[in-house]
């Protein structure tokens, strides 16, 4: 199962198009879907994901009103990924709007499902995924842009859950992202939480090539919690020094 395979997965008939406008947003905002990507043609993705060609015309329109994708006339035309909207990504600071409560439940969310991915991906990893993962953290060590760095860290999370082998892992890794990206893309300016992170992933994949599904679901465990305590101590940096509220 690939990382592109759990996106356009079916997702049942008879689903309404916000569902399909989530599942492709979702993979866009966490770097899953990269800028300038061409997505299948209306009637492959009608296919692919089990819904009418009406509900994914919808879809994309309700997608080309957010400026995530666009649409490119001619005989290479097609529904092509935009860059994410500076806004969506970084406008209204998702930190300064989130609550403690809402950061530590959100972590330990996502402590969960990553904690249990790492354990069956241990177990049902083969070479190949290995290898997979393997590039994607030296492509999240390369990096140098925050935002860049906050997908690539994605994608190497959604590696993980893909290797789990468990369509439902996945997907509930995939919406968990729609939130996490932009989260963790205010880390990402400093060096210090990048690097500590590429020594995490490597301490991780480690564990799973060795086959070792308790050091590898305590080391994910780890991981994620390590940058929810990050969050958290920005949330706190942000919020003392945001300008008091003004009298009325």
């Amino acid at each position: 199962m690939t990382a592109h395979a759990i996106v356009y997965a079916p997702i049942g008939q008879g689903t309404r198009s916000e569902q399909v406008v989530e599942r492709l947003s979702n993979a866009i905002v966490a770097g899953l879907l990269h800028p300038d990507e061409q997505l299948p043609n209306e009637n492959e993705l009608s296919r692919l994901m089990g819904v009418s060609p009406v509900t994914v015309r919808e879809a994309l329109n309700t997608l080309r009103a957010r400026q995530l994708i666009d649409t490119r006339r001619g005989r290479n035309g097609g529904s092509f990924v935009c860059p994410v909207p500076a806004q969506m990504m970084h406008d209204r600071h998702p930190l300064r709007l989130a609550t403690p409560g809402d950061l530590a439940d959100l972590g330990e969310l996502h402590c969960a499902v990553i904690g249990h991915s790492a354990k069956l991906a241990a177990r049902r990893s083969t070479a190949d995924d290995h290898r997979s993962l393997a590039q994607e953290i030296d492509q999240f060590e390369a990096a140098k842009a925050a935002q860049a760095r906050a997908q690539s860290d994605m994608r190497c999370l959604l590696l993980l859950a893909t290797h789990a082998q468990s369509a439902r892992l996945a997907n509930q890794e995939l919406e968990i992202q729609a939130e996490w990206a932009p989260l963790v893309a205010a880390l990402y300016p400093h060096g210090s939480v990048h690097a500590e992170m590429v020594a995490a992933y490597r301490r991780l994949q480690a564990a799973l090539q060795a086959g070792d599904d308790l050091a590898g679901s305590a080391l994910a465990l780890d991981m994620i919690s390590t940058q929810t305590d990050h969050l958290l101590e920005h949330k706190l940096r942000l919020d003392a020094t945001a300008p008091p509220p003004q009298q009325t």
